[in-house]
């Protein structure tokens, strides 16, 4: 594909940027579908606070127990498919030394040729589960947004992890993409959601022009939707919310709604620091 090149890295941090776990859930559906080894891990002592991410304790098949401490780990397809390759970055985002970060992973993916990076995160926002997932795809390089029919983001403010990740790797030469999927607040903190995994996956294999799987994604989406339903039947306040919500998406949907209605919603969720709002139908007084 024209733009990324064919040999993508595709980037999803836990934490601040994974409403939904949206964001992580797409990383590891494609490496579970595949085959993968790793290339790169960065030192979790350098980086990581393990009060605020603790190492798990866990237990192999035959009752031997070991240490899994946080990781960022960059993989390579064992069995590269197709003309596009798609590596992976999965870990969860850093607690320090966000520049010494970076650099370790720039540094690996220049040494690797790799040709662009896909950052994929998932915000809460003010929007309804029963319509298509929105999707913000943006970049600061004016190629790919040219090339790839791109958003171009002007928001100034505090921001995460794959921000800074993508800035340091279009310092270093490397066209960077980011996609965003826009999850229902109200159920961002309470359930993964594979409908904003789909979305991702699907925007995803648009710009990079490889062949990624779904799977059962597709059957998992109409479970959560009906799952969703039923909880919302027996709340008549949240019934009416939800369709309030949906008036507001049709009205985005319309041939005379502004272009850039979803970057906005963007900027809106990095202003307010990555929080949702505070509550079904009540205004966020943190908003711009």
């Amino acid at each position: 594909m024209d733009g990324l090149g064919r040999k993508v890295l595709v980037a999803a941090f836990d934490g601040w940027n994974d409403a939904g776990e949206a964001a992580s859930a797409a990383v590891s559906h494609l490496r579970e579908a595949g085959s993968y080894e790793p290339v790169f891990s960065v030192d979790p002592e350098l980086y990581f606070d393990y009060q605020y991410t603790r190492p798990q304790m866990v237990a192999d098949a035959d009752g031997r127990r070991s240490l899994r401490w946080p990781e960022a780990t960059i993989l390579k397809p064992a069995a590269p498919i197709g003309d596009t390759q798609l590596w992976l970055l999965t870990g969860v985002e850093p607690a320090r030394a966000w520049q010494a970060f970076s650099s370790e992973l720039v540094d690996v993916a220049l040494r690797e040729d790799i040709s662009g990076f896909v950052s994929l995160g998932s915000m809460m926002s003010d929007v309804p589960h029963t319509r298509p997932i929105s999707v913000f795809a943006g970049s600061d390089s004016e190629h790919l947004r040219t090339t790839l029919d791109l958003e171009r983001s002007t928001y100034e403010g505090p921001v995460g992890i794959l921000s800074v990740l993508s800035h340091a790797i279009e310092t270093a030469g490397i066209p960077s993409a980011g996609l965003w999927a826009s999850v229902p607040h109200y159920v961002a903190g309470h359930t993964p959601s594979p409908k904003a995994t789909l979305a991702l996956l699907d925007r995803l294999a648009e710009l990079t022009g490889a062949d990624v799987p779904r799977g059962e994604l597709g059957t998992e989406a109409v479970a959560w939707e009906a799952s969703i339903d039923a909880a919302a039947a027996d709340d008549e306040e949240m019934t009416e919310y939800i369709k309030q919500l949906e008036r507001t998406r049709d009205t985005w949907d319309s041939p005379e709604a502004s272009g850039d209605a979803i970057a906005q919603e963007f900027e809106r969720y990095l202003r307010r620091g990555g929080d949702g709002p505070s509550k079904p139908g009540r205004d966020d007084p943190r908003r711009s």
